[in-house]
């Protein structure tokens, strides 16, 4: 019995050995796991004390801005699309619409944020880090911005002048919108689109006596002169070489390099705006309130700037606006009456042309 009780005694040490051996290595393993994750930590915090940081972002925003709109006329146009000149007559022209300063942000700083999103169509996102301000502080002033901006319209829209035969100079060809109507689906005829222009109360307004150029997907009615379908029309055509041989070929290449502004003109618009160019996640409303707002800038541009690098061969000059009659065309619709006076100016634009080259 004693030596059964001495037995059962050393196993009981060896058993309590044992354990104790197995709670070390748990001990050792889980100091070993926090020692790792302390010097993981403190690895962090001594990275995060060697960043420098601003006691003063107010600063670092006005430097910024400053940057933006102060140095030099090349960075203000790479950045917002206009030289510092017409951006600060912009940002008056909006102050008289009742957008100013706020508490914290200026209001050369709401214009360069909302011209940003505009000319290089960058996100909420962008902006808010580039200008250190808070995704909701952007969307609210571009928001406020673009509504002083369509407020704009009497005084950014151009009133229409008649370009008369002898006129001389090209200062015309400094074309400038003078109705905007965004917000029909594209799969719209185009001469759905006008008829609804031309039926609005405030809609497209067009003085008796003059027209306007319109291609060949619009009927040719009173004061919008179409080209002769089913002959040649495209400048293409004539450059690669080739002299007209009717009247109607001869009309409708005069028509072109004529209507050929319009589509520089939007072309021009497309290549200074980003925004227009690409997709956009903004609403239907906003997407619509946004080309208006491109339109009555590129306008805006025009005017101020006395040399635009998107089209330095252009004059840089416009004409003044000329007031126009009182009576205005509200229907269009096709008839013999017009078609023969296209017919008539077509066939005195092609005797000219025959007699010159004599």
């Amino acid at each position: 019995m004693a030596s059964n009780k001495g037995f059962d005694g050393r196993r009981d040490l060896i058993e309590a050995y044992v354990a104790l051996q197995h709670i070390v290595s748990s001990m050792n393993y889980t100091c070993g796991v926090y020692i790792v994750v302390l010097h993981a930590a403190l690895e962090r915090f001594e990275a995060t004390r060697k960043i420098s940081r601003n006691p003063n972002p107010l600063k670092q925003q006005l430097d910024h801005l400053n940057r933006l709109v102060r140095d030099n006329d090349i960075d203000c146009y790479e950045q917002l699309r206009m030289n510092r000149h017409t951006f600060l007559w912009l940002c008056g022209l909006i102050r008289t619409k009742s957008v100013s300063d706020s508490k914290y942000v200026v209001l050369e700083e709401k214009v360069a944020m909302f011209l940003i999103v505009l000319g290089h169509h960058h996100k909420n996102r962008n902006v808010k880090f580039n200008f250190m301000r808070s995704g909701q502080i952007v969307s609210k002033y571009f928001n406020d911005v673009l509504k002083a901006v369509l407020r704009l319209q009497g005084v950014l829209l151009k009133t229409p002048e008649p370009i008369t035969a002898r006129r001389t100079d090209d200062r015309w060809r400094w074309f400038q919108f003078i109705y905007v109507l965004p917000g029909w689906e594209g799969s719209a005829s185009d001469s759905r689109v006008l008829r609804d222009a031309i039926s609005r109360p405030n809609g497209l307004r067009v003085p008796t006596g003059s027209y306007y150029l319109v291609d060949v997907g619009y009927t040719n009615g009173e004061v919008f002169l179409a080209p002769y379908r089913g002959q040649r029309y495209h400048l293409s055509t004539w450059r690669e070489g080739g002299a007209p041989t009717n009247l109607e070929e001869f009309f409708n290449m005069k028509h072109s390099a004529a209507r050929n502004i319009i589509e520089r003109c939007f072309g021009l618009l497309k290549l200074r705006w980003a925004i227009l160019r690409t997709y956009s996640y903004f609403p239907i409303k906003t997407q619509c309130r946004i080309i208006t707002a491109c339109c009555l800038l590129h306008n805006l541009i025009k005017r101020e700037m006395p040399m635009d690098p998107l089209e330095v061969d252009l004059d840089d000059t416009l004409p003044n606006n000329q007031e126009t009659g009182d009576k205005y065309i509200d229907t269009i619709e096709g008839s013999d009456q017009w078609s023969n006076w296209r017919d008539t100016l077509a066939n005195q634009m092609y005797n000219e042309w025959l007699a010159n080259r004599m």
